[in-house]
């Protein structure tokens, strides 16, 4: 199973939008697909004491990651970065196994012209030091806001082809790592 992450907890943001419109892209490929939505993280996840011992509501989130063969994160991009609840969501998580040789994607969006290029970067670089399978296949959607129309669905044909291509080749990029045995068994 696949687990696609929207990495942001914005109400009514653009990259839920995309995430709906991505699940059925991996439907057309009949890949089993779970969406963690950061949206919907407990509270109680954001207390200082968290930390320390993470509350039993967080532990859906945390095995999700840990049950996937493979991780497809949506990220926009704000004030040049990823989302500070991301980069949280991935602090909280076990380390090493949430991404120790994990499979990896990454799709970015900004209203920017760069299209979350430095946050998928950033983001590279952070599953890189935990030792995760980067798919190196990513697709920037910028100036989101003009790609979208009123429903919140892409309708620029050729970078839907694009997401199209991304989550086949991603689909293959996980099939062949776990046929090689690369992959982690599932806990």
């Amino acid at each position: 199973m696949i687990t696609l992450i929207v990495g942001t907890n914005r109400p009514g943001s653009n990259t839920r939008k995309l995430a709906r419109q991505m699940e059925e892209v991996y439907a057309e490929f009949n890949v089993p697909l779970r969406v963690l939505d950061l949206a919907q993280l407990p509270t109680e996840i954001f207390a200082p004491t968290a930390y320390a011992e993470k509350p039993k509501s967080f532990q859906p989130f945390s095995e999700a990651v840990l049950q996937s063969s493979g991780l497809h994160v949506v990220t926009p991009e704000y004030n040049g970065s990823l989302p500070g609840v991301l980069k949280y969501f991935i602090d909280m998580l076990k380390f090493p196994e949430s991404f120790e040789r994990r499979p990896v994607c990454f799709t970015g969006l900004a209203a920017g012209v760069w299209g979350a290029l430095r946050p998928v970067e950033q983001l590279q670089a952070i599953f890189g030091y935990r030792n995760a399978y980067i798919y190196p296949e990513r697709v920037f959607l910028p100036q989101v806001n003009g790609l979208l129309d009123d429903a919140g669905r892409l309708q620029d044909v050729e970078l839907l082809e694009r997401l199209k291509k991304q989550i086949g080749g991603f689909v293959g990029f996980v099939e062949r790592l776990q046929d090689q045995k690369c992959v982690k068994p599932k806990n």
